[in-house]
């Protein structure tokens, strides 16, 4: 078995894919929270993905990304039993498992995937897991029934209403914020504009609240500063001080701004892979 071969794939959309890699040193760190950095090939862009599982004993990660742009979209023309040019990493701080009574974690779209280790680490730890997943649509759902399993309860949120309840996921925070007033945390991984509203949710209730930020990162080294956010007025590399932060006190509306610099750049690469591609041409590396 080659390092870095894909072992098995899923497909939950033509744009959400699961890879299951044999990567046995980083397995063997893995923790809860961290993030690796993934190349396809030895010119392609490094690409950061929070850890959606690891087995120790296997020697795999489990890694869930949305096909978005040129890297990604090469990342999910892989087929099981290729292998990626490099896996580095773990990157970042574990989360903070111990100590928790109850916990709601919150998981929006691709976000659930690195919620589930999480969760499931709080709850084998003895916390009360209460668990909320949503998604525009039911085929956006990853990891419902992982997550099933490891929460003492969990509300499943669709905006379309496909699957579970119709409502945005700030919905049943705060209703399970009204109902328990000894939640002592909060956990939300997702998409900026639903980590926002979540932080914006938990903010009357005192209940410290901490997010993944998953912002633009070149080298997950601190070098760049490409991933720098302002955290209650100070800068912070989110490779090296985070991914995860209070958020209550991360400016999001910065961040969200910050994601979309180089978006004429992203579709430009893109534009230009799929031309190369249609033409049977060998897509550059640039």
């Amino acid at each position: 078995m080659r390092e870095y071969q894909i072992l098995s794939t899923e497909d939950v959309t033509e744009e959400i894919k699961v890879f299951d890699l044999y990567a046995p040193m980083v397995s063997r760190r893995c923790q809860p929270g961290q993030f690796l950095i993934v190349m396809n090939d030895e010119r392609g862009e490094r690409v950061p993905l929070t850890i959606a599982d690891f087995n120790r004993e296997k020697g795999t990660v489990e890694i869930v990304f949305q096909v978005v742009g040129k890297s990604t979209a090469q990342l999910g023309a892989m087929k099981q039993g290729d292998a990626l040019y490099a896996i580095v990493g773990p990157f970042g701080h574990p989360s903070e498992i111990t100590g928790h009574k109850k916990v709601v974690t919150v998981g929006g779209g691709i976000g659930i995937a690195p919620v589930y280790p999480i969760a499931r680490g709080y709850r084998e730890n003895g916390a009360h897991a209460i668990n909320i997943i949503g998604a525009r649509s039911s085929d956006l759902l990853v990891y419902e029934q992982k997550m099933r399993a490891i929460s003492d309860e969990l509300i499943v949120c669709t905006d379309d209403g496909s699957r579970g309840r119709k409502a945005l996921v700030t919905e049943p925070l705060k209703e399970i914020l009204e109902a328990h007033d000894d939640i002592d945390l909060c956990l939300a991984i997702g998409p900026p504009i639903m980590m926002k509203f979540v932080a914006e949710t938990t903010r009357p209730f005192g209940v410290k609240t901490i997010v993944s930020l998953n912002s633009v990162m070149i080298d997950g080294t601190g070098m760049c500063g490409g991933c720098r956010v302002d955290v209650g007025g100070k800068t912070f590399f989110t490779c090296v001080d985070g991914p995860e932060f209070d958020a209550h006190a991360v400016d999001f509306d910065l961040l969200m701004s910050r994601q979309s610099m180089y978006r004429d750049q992203e579709r430009q690469a893109m534009e230009r892979w799929e031309h190369e591609c249609r033409l049977g041409l060998k897509p550059s590396g640039e």
